[in-house]
């Protein structure tokens, strides 16, 4: 563990003055949340009007640097896709069911978008929900109305029984479902298993526990459950298509220390005790890939305080990669140690400090895109100012993609150009998705560690050179990567006069 003396002198500094980001990391998870539930914009545009739409948040988001977008395709045990399971989502089309005219399918227009600019596509799912309000009306094809037996209501909601293995099952064919039919980079799920609690509400699962409990007290039956599903969908994920990721963004507290010595120094909702999700278990058994905890609050906050939170988080990683969920208004709203600044540059350099955290991601996407606080600006000019390439998942697959062939430039009618060739291979795992660019000036160090010497990413063969007078000599280099962000280990050279 890194001494803390380390936040002494950063907090020192951050009361004289705003600190600027020392560091460009050269592989660092940025990502953006885009909801859908409770969204009614995309219900009055047309299919031009919502491309348009989501071709300029993806713009803005690429702009300030992030490299990965979750977006949420089931908000409601319904589709932002076309799906023979589930109902188009009332969330897009205004009516669940209805079919958009003409049809066309927003999740596949994302992925395409994304991966053109080089930004990876979580698709976004909420397992268990159903309704957020009983007057809700479900499509004639919902499975509710095949199998009322699968659900129960508790407050003012529906939900699938997670202790039914009809329910889990169902849950896993919808996934199974997305991932051999879309090219995506990996499912997503938040902090939404057992609903949260309702004071005086016990949730209604007596008939299925009296049926599945086997013994077990009513906690450990309910945290059984929903391991049961995150196991199921780890080996769903992996076995239909094991390049793409599983990753799960809890709520932040997993225990508090009063609790379990093992937990954190907070006083707040536990993940553990409250809504049945063992998270620790999950990462510990390599079910999950990525973990996202919510840290939605301040550092310095009574209950929950972001920089016990972080420090906790980085001791129980677990091995699998860990990033960082920030509240952008929260963050923003907060004074830092020098009260003329917020609290986004303290927390992303907590982040980068930390040993096993590797990103962050950014909830919800609409006050970046907003410049809320001015936080777009300050990831595009200063956090975000270089680019970065997602950290490598090698528990997954560590072997480097081969080098790119027949690095050239030339001139073609736009200009001075880089071009290369793919080194294709039948091995999914090793297929080169992508490139990175590298910039050297003459007699600069190849050095491909720098993430300052990274000058973009592309998934196309080619790049335009800014060329000017011709007069000054720098070297390009050119690398693969792969799905699981393994990069070519010496990569191609080019010497040119720009």
């Amino acid at each position: 563990m890194k001494s803390r003396f380390y936040f002494i002198t950063l907090a020192i500094l951050l009361f004289a003055f705003p600190l600027k980001s020392q560091q460009s990391p050269k592989r660092e998870f940025r990502g953006a949340w885009i909801q859908t539930v409770h969204q009614s914009q995309y219900q009055n545009m047309d299919k031009a009007t919502m491309q348009t739409y989501l071709t300029a948040m993806l713009d803005g988001l690429q702009q300030m640097g992030i490299n990965a977008v979750i977006f949420q395709v089931r908000p409601q045990a319904d589709a932002f896709y076309q799906s023979s399971l589930e109902p188009w989502s009332r969330f897009f089309t205004g009516t669940q069911g209805i079919a958009p005219t003409p049809v066309w399918d927003p999740m596949q227009y994302l992925i395409e978008a994304c991966h053109e600019r080089n930004m990876e596509f979580h698709a976004w799912l909420n397992p268990y929900r159903v309704k957020s309000n009983l007057n809700e009306q479900l499509a004639p094809g919902h499975i509710y109305h095949k199998h009322p037996e699968w659900f129960v209501t508790y407050g003012n909601q529906l939900y699938f029984d997670p202790g039914l293995p009809e329910s889990r099952k169902f849950i896993c064919q919808v996934v199974d479902d997305i991932v051999s039919r879309y090219d995506i980079d990996a499912i997503h799920m938040d902090d939404y298993f057992y609903p949260y609690p309702i004071a005086g509400k016990e949730f209604p699962d007596q008939k299925s526990f009296a049926r599945y409990g086997n013994g077990l007290s009513l906690s450990d039956w309910r945290r059984n459950n929903v391991n049961f599903l995150i196991q199921e969908l780890h080996q769903t994920i992996s076995q239909r298509k094991p390049w793409v990721r599983f990753g799960i963004s809890p709520f932040g507290i997993y225990r508090n220390k009063k609790n379990d010595t093992n937990g954190s120094d907070t006083n707040g909702l536990q993940n553990y005790d409250d809504l049945y999700a063992d998270v620790l278990m999950w990462t510990r058994n390599g079910w999950v890939d990525y973990m996202m905890p919510q840290l939605y609050w301040e550092i310095g906050h009574k209950a929950a305080c972001y920089e016990t939170l972080i420090y906790w988080w980085n001791r129980h990683s677990n091995g699998r990669h860990l990033y960082i969920g920030q509240d952008v208004k929260r963050t923003m709203n907060a004074a830092d140690v020098n009260p003329k600044y917020s609290q986004l540059n303290h927390k992303i350099q907590l982040s980068r400090y930390l040993d096993n955290i590797s990103g962050n991601c950014f909830w919800p996407a609409h006050p970046l895109l907003e410049n809320y606080g001015n936080v777009g600006n300050a990831l595009k000019y200063d956090h975000f100012a270089f680019p970065a390439i997602i950290p490598a998942y090698t528990f997954i697959d560590d072997k480097c993609p081969a080098e790119v062939k027949s690095l050239k430039a030339r001139w073609i009618p736009q200009g001075y150009v880089l071009e290369w060739k793919r080194k294709n291979t039948k091995d999914e795992m090793q297929k080169q998705v992508y490139f990175c660019i590298y910039r050297f000036a003459e007699g600069e160090p190849i050095d491909l560690s720098n993430g300052k010497n990274l000058v973009t990413t592309t998934r196309e063969t080619g790049y335009l050179l800014p060329y000017q007078k011709g007069t000054e000599k720098y070297t390009y280099v050119i690398t693969a990567v792969d799905r699981m962000h393994n990069e070519s280990k010496k990569g191609k050279k080019v010497t040119v006069k720009l």
